[in-house]
């Protein structure tokens, strides 16, 4: 029917999931960027298929957007296994890993994303079962309490995590192989964005494919999201096809700047400069402030802005550097 969608709008939901998957690369060869952890998987995985194992434990951290969960859905792919996803907050008790850890089958991929937000007794049950491929259940309370040892199948648990270091270190250190995502050059960004033109059927020319990845902060996923929105500009204001002039206008309306900052960015660092004089500020004034979350802070924008060196993380606070009031236009005080 073809209101089917007006009358079932979770169609348009599952449409749009889909269309997402699709764009998520499906083996390492078609997987761009990241180049060292690329090949050193490449090693790992290959190695693991003539041994006929398992590979062993993977942690992968960095901020968010950078590809942790496509790459678990690759090396699920390469290694021919089934892959089920959950995240940390999700697991809430020892029954649900245990549930979880039971239905897996030989060579199965569990990926954990935000694994450091793991309750302390849910982790605990975690390790035995990766170091020796065992859960240990109890049964009862008290004097009549029974512990039951299940073998588990051998599997592969990858984590993924935007604060490495609020892991323990138990848990860490169950990791055989941990790798660190950086965050994508302008190059890698805008071959990312022709590869998912094509997918999405929309007409682009190269130099809107710079544009698109110069004002992506360096992360695959705003990539992605703000080729869809220029692609709607494109489709109403347009023919359809993706130009400069159609992209700079797009992301103009977007209020994302040539350099990727949006309309928080700049005020947090207008903040910065003005209500502070420049002078560094506490993560959680800071975050009080822009009435932010200081999780959201500290992965979504400091990042990007350590990284062009528009502030900087000392002793006493973040405090906003040169290059910052130059693009701001602020006299340097």
């Amino acid at each position: 029917m073809e209101n089917e969608n007006i009358v079932r709008p979770e169609l348009e939901d599952e449409q749009e999931e889909n269309l997402e998957t699709s764009l998520r690369p499906k083996s390492l060869k078609d997987y761009i960027g990241q180049t060292k952890v690329k090949e050193s998987m490449k090693i790992y995985i290959e190695a693991a298929k003539k041994r006929k194992e398992a590979l062993d434990h993977c942690l992968f951290y960095g901020p968010p957007g950078l590809g942790k969960t496509t790459i678990s859905g690759i090396i699920a792919n390469e290694m021919h296994s089934k892959i089920k996803i959950t995240s940390g907050p999700a697991i809430e008790k020892p029954g649900d890993l245990a549930g979880l850890l039971t239905n897996l089958e030989e060579y199965d991929v569990l990926f954990i994303d935000e694994i450091h937000r793991l309750s302390k007794t849910v982790e605990e049950i975690l390790y035995p079962a990766l170091e020796d491929y065992v859960l240990d259940i109890t049964i009862g309370k008290g004097p009549e309490a029974k512990s039951i040892r299940l073998d588990l199948p051998k599997f592969t648990l990858i984590g993924a995590t935007t604060k490495a270091g609020a892991l323990t270190t138990p848990l860490r250190d169950r990791f055989g192989i941990v790798q660190k995502l950086e965050l994508y050059s302008v190059e890698d960004l805008s071959t990312i964005v022709k590869r998912s033109s094509k997918i999405l059927k929309t007409p682009i020319d190269d130099e809107s494919c710079k544009e698109i990845a110069r004002r992506s902060r360096g992360t695959p996923r705003i990539a992605n999201r703000l080729l869809k929105r220029v692609r709607d500009y494109a489709l109403v204001l347009g023919d359809g096809k993706i130009n400069l002039k159609i992209t700079k206008h797009a992301l103009n309306q977007l209020e994302i700047d040539e350099i990727g900052l949006d309309e928080t960015d700049r005020k947090m660092l207008s903040m910065m400069i003005v209500q502070y004089s420049g002078r560094p500020v506490g993560i959680e004034a800071l975050a009080s402030s822009l009435g932010e979350e200081i999780d959201t802070i500290e992965d979504v924008y400091e990042p990007y802005l350590l990284q062009i060196g528009f502030i900087a993380r000392t002793p006493r606070g973040r405090q906003v550097l040169p290059p910052a009031y130059e693009h701001l236009g602020f006299e340097l005080k």
